[in-house]
């Protein structure tokens, strides 16, 4: 692509309609964009239409952006990967030209485009720098010293935001010789530079926040020192770097003023300026919180006063939203004090009891965000508070506080909490109406404040706060079975928390009785209280008691089971709640548990169908989505195992939309289509019904194998007609082209295994007279993969392949098809892969699987069973000894495969499989029973042929270990060896 005024004039038209709020004009934009951005100098061509002044702002900010993520899509493909042309990458001279203009743009564009221009700047050091871009950081240092005598605040702001973005990778990515390369690079280079002109703006601010001062001159030197802070942070993240310990001094005065320090010029300026302060302050609580989790030692001189200044500073935040940044860091500091050698600051006479009441307990209320949050946005509300959630709110952060003190003072922190719990509880009592917010808070310190823990499987708590079951039955129960639904809905939810949280404690009997209770709240308008019912039945199935048996089976449920999926079809009706993941999955639950007649298969798959047609037509949920999906085929696979007849209705339900699916183009359902399809060819006899013909045909299509994301789901739905319908492929050309995509997999890393999958089902379930004329082309595909990229997964699934043949198809035909190809191959693949690897096999199918065929080769194959051969034959038994006798762990080694980066970096997988569609795994060889007893079977009948002949080689080739191995196999099986 040429710079020119036609090309300015394409791009501004095409930027200017990805604005457009017409669907139709932005489309048209987008797929031009997308044709073009695959010319050489495509991203250079951009970036100069961003700098061009004579081009209006919002198409330069277009522009902006576009760059921005055609540089994320990019700049690190690879020039080998086939599946992208070439001539689509950012080549090296135009990478060059990038990295020269893009700082000095950058520091001379407006804020918003020089924003999207930074982060384009950290995409490209994410994988340039410092290596292949050193000149980076000189660049950004000059800059700042350059911006910093001119006092330009604006361009100050811009290299520390890239320096920012730049430098997070160390606080991210794992410590490696290399990243501390580099970090010794930064801190050489940037450490002192960060020192200067943080110090310089803090004699500004100084200077500034007198009477003389305004908001607006502060406003950008705050800022840049909240980016020093954060730029603090991340040099600091490893380790303690030196520079920074010699200069402690410095950073750790100026972070004690921002935290004790009033800015009325600006706090006052408005709800903005507040929020400037407080990000500051935040990011010195961070600051302050890492230096006391991990230079304790370094920290401890200014810890009391630092502590104290926290404390202090909590006392005069607000419950406005908007300061809970800095309420969060700063109880965090607290929290890690409390856990540290340094707990005996919470010591002293009255201190845990001034922190409940001053920092837990307003923390914990409920505010009027939190109730609006509620009622607006349920999704976030439950996000927030759900249990499992590692988001950072004031009321879960203030119990981690309470948490970490208890940490020392558990009886004190205990019998404190106890005593504001009842006297929650009393005001509560004395007046509901007014003060439910007192119950709430009861139950929300009792729940955050347990202890959870995970065994086999399953979550339980624990609390030394209250008996579990006395609170249970005088708090929780109450508010599940009031019959207003709508009444109180923020302490119906808390009810609920409570109720799932604890609901291995909660004795069977008493749960049950109040499953009606939690069934009838899944009516609830209000979206959190249904999502928490849907939420508390889903786990309650989850229950096991010892020895890991369920506590609830279908017995128990089927009282109420008809309404309770009534109301949860009801409940996906409400407003927002249509695609409510908590609600699908407790479907999903119950269906997978539930006694299905044919009174719950009729209107399950008719809700779940006119579910799927809805959420057809634009997919949101992808969690939800899931849930949908496995909730359909728990369905068909339970009910046709009780009734195979069923199997009609469900083709007949499900085939119009797995059809609306494909023919509309909804990708993000294709692998989930595929799998229940493939479910489906698995529950027929055959042969299959004539109505699937027409998809296996659409099935051998290359288009839809072109999507990464479809492969898996593909080859399983291939795999299903392979076995049920295998005399289909004596059609003209369609083993052919079965084999294509075999060869098509094969040959990448990424789908390599998918394509073995595929092999070893037509050599399963063909005969060899079908297969024969095209096994020359099988093993030239093999070995030329082989001879490519040698893997050990690759290596692993040749093997099994070799193994599968031979046991279906017999030795002969194994060595001849593969002679065939090249004369003595067959030796020598037996001499550099078989035997070597034959010990790496895991899985039971598998390694009985190998450890047959391996018996068989040596005691049936003339190759190996002549006299030249005795060295093969010794080391193929003394292979298939270790692959039997010794353990996994001893066999294969620790370390996993490393992927090849570059074949990977462009393929994302969207599969996910289905639990309940997932193939069966077959042995292939049900008439066998032990493979240790079928080797030394083998060995005793051809060693009674050739008297006198193995045991020499025995002796010779197996080690001491296995000869032992042999010998006790044997003496087990009641074998000899002559």
């Amino acid at each position: 692509m040429e710079w020119n005024q036609e090309t300015v004039q394409f791009l501004s038209h095409c930027f200017l309609n990805t604005l457009s709020p017409s669907p139709a004009p932005r489309r048209q934009a987008e797929s031009s964009l997308a044709s073009a951005s695959e010319q050489p100098n495509y991203a250079l061509v951009v970036l100069r239409l961003v700098a061009e002044p004579s081009v209006d702002e919002q198409i330069r900010m277009a522009a902006a952006l576009n760059f921005k993520n055609h540089l994320r899509l990019w700049w690190t493909r690879s020039s080998t990967d086939p599946s992208v042309p070439t001539d689509s990458r950012i080549q090296g001279p135009e990478k060059e030209q990038i990295k020269s203009l893009i700082v000095p743009l950058m520091l001379s564009s407006a804020t918003r485009i020089q924003n999207q221009l930074s982060e384009a700047l950290a995409v490209i050091s994410k994988h340039d720098f410092p290596k292949s871009w050193p000149q980076l950081l000189p660049d950004l240092v000059s800059s700042l010293q350059k911006a910093s005598a001119a006092s330009d605040y604006v361009s100050v702001i811009g290299i520390l935001s890239t320096a920012n973005s730049i430098f997070k990778k160390f606080r991210y990515q794992y410590k490696t010789n290399d990243l501390l390369l580099d970090l010794k690079y930064c801190l050489d280079n940037f450490a002192s530079p960060l020192l200067e002109i943080f110090l310089k703006t803090a004699q500004l601010i100084d200077y500034t926040s007198g009477p003389v001062g305004t908001a607006e001159t502060l406003r950008p030197l705050f800022e840049s020192q909240r980016l020093c802070c954060r730029i603090f942070y991340s040099l600091n993240f490893i380790d303690l770097p030196e520079f920074f310990e010699d200069h402690m001094r410095e950073w750790m005065t100026e972070f004690q003023k921002y935290l004790t320090t009033c800015y009325p010029s600006l706090e006052k300026s408005g709800t903005n300026g507040l929020i400037i302060v407080d990000e500051l302050r935040a990011a010195v609580c961070e600051n302050i919180n890492l230096y006391m989790e991990k230079n304790e030692e370094e920290f401890q001189g200014y810890l009391h006063t630092f502590a104290t200044a926290v404390w202090s500073l909590l006392g005069d935040v607000s419950q406005s939203s908007s300061r809970d940044r800095l309420a969060i860091t700063a109880i965090k500091f607290l929290t890690t004090v409390s856990t540290s050698v340094h707990h005996t600051l919470f010591a002293g006479d009255g201190v845990i009891q001034q922190i409940c009441q001053s920092i837990v307990i307003p923390n914990v209320r409920l505010r009027e965000e939190d109730e609006e949050l509620f009622e607006m946005n349920y999704v976030e509300f439950i996000r927030r508070d759900m249990e499992g959630s590692d988001l950072d709110t004031r009321r879960r952060i203030a119990c981690e506080l309470f948490k970490g003190i208890a940490t020392n003072y558990k009886a004190h922190v205990t019998a404190i909490l106890s005593v504001q719990i009842q006297n929650l509880l009393s005001s509560f009592a004395a007046n509901p109406a007014a003060n439910w917010k007192d119950k709430d808070c009861a139950i929300y310190l009792v729940v955050s404040l347990a202890t959870k823990r995970t065994a086999g499987g399953s979550v339980s708590a624990s609390t030394d706060l209250i008996d579990v079951n006395s609170f249970f039955a005088t708090v929780i129960v109450s508010e599940l079975q009031n019959q207003n639904v709508s009444e109180f809905p923020m302490l119906k939810a808390g009810a609920l928390k409570f109720f799932t949280m604890f609901r291995s404690h909660i004795p069977k009997d008493v749960a049950l009785g109040l499953v009606p209770d939690v069934v009838r709240l899944l009516t609830s308008e209000s979206n959190v209280v249904h999502s928490y019912a849907a939420s508390c039945i889903e786990k309650l199935f989850l229950v096991k008691d010892e020895g890991g048996k369920a506590r609830y089976t279908s017995k128990d449920i089927d009282p109420v089971l008809l309404m309770l999926m009534n109301n949860l079809f009801t409940a996906l009706r409400y407003s927002e709640s249509e695609e409510n993941q908590y609600v699908m999955k407790c479907i999903m639950r119950v269906l997978a548990v539930a006694d299905l007649s044919q009174g719950v298969v009729a209107p399950s798959i008719a809700g779940l169908t006119s579910v799927l047609n809805e959420v057809c037509k634009n997919p949101k949920n992808p969690v939800f989505n899931h849930y949908l999906f496995e909730s359909i085929s728990v369905l068909v696979r339970r009910a046709c195992e009780r009734d195979a007849s069923l199997i009609s209705t469900f083709e007949a339900t499900l085939f119009p939309t797995l059809q609306t699916i494909l023919s509309n183009d909804v990708t993000e359902f294709f692998p989930y289509a595929f799998q229940l399809l493939a479910q489906l060819v698995d529950l027929n006899r055959s042969p299959i019904p004539a109505s699937y013909m027409p998809i296996f045909e659409i099935l051998l299509s290359a288009d839809l194998w072109n999507r990464s994301s479809n492969v898996p789901a593909l080859v399983r739905l291939l795999q299903s007609f392979l076995q049920k319908a295998p005399h289909e492929l004596n059609r003209e050309g369609w083993l052919s082209l079965v084999l294509g995509i075999f060869n098509r997999l094969i040959a990448s890393p990424s789908t390599e295994e998918q394509g073995f999958y595929v092999l070893n089902t037509v050599i399963e379930n063909l005969e060899y007279s079908v297969i024969a004329n095209y096994m020359s082309h099988i093993w030239h595909a093999l070995f030329t993969r082989l001879h490519k990229k040698q893997t050990v997964k690759f290596v692993k699934s040749l093997l099994i392949f070799m193994s599968l043949f031979l046991v279906k198809h017999g030795s002969e035909n194994l060595v001849i098809s593969m002679n065939a190809v090249q004369t003595g191959i067959f030796v020598m693949i037996l001499e550099q892969i078989w035997i070597p690897n034959l010990k790496l096999i895991t899985g039971t199918i598998e390694v009985k699987l190998t450890a047959v065929a391996s018996a068989r080769l040596l005691c049936e194959c003339p190759d190996i069973l002549d006299v030249a051969a005795a060295r093969h034959w010794g080391k193929m038994l003394d292979s298939l000894v270790t692959l039997l006798s010794r353990p996994e762990e001893d066999r294969v080694e620790g370390e996993p495969e490393v992927p090849d980066i570059a074949e990977n970096v462009a393929y994302t997988a969207a599969f996910v499989s289905l639990q309940n569609a997932g193939k069966k795994e077959e042995d292939p060889l049900k008439d066998v029973r032990d493979a240790k007893e079928f080797l030394v079977a083998s060995l005793t009948r051809i060693s009674a042929l050739y008297p006198g002949r193995f045991p020499q080689i025995i002796s010779e080739a197996l080690d001491a270990a296995n000869q032992s191995a042999l010998v006790q196999f044997c003496n087990i099986y009641k074998c000899v060896l002559v």
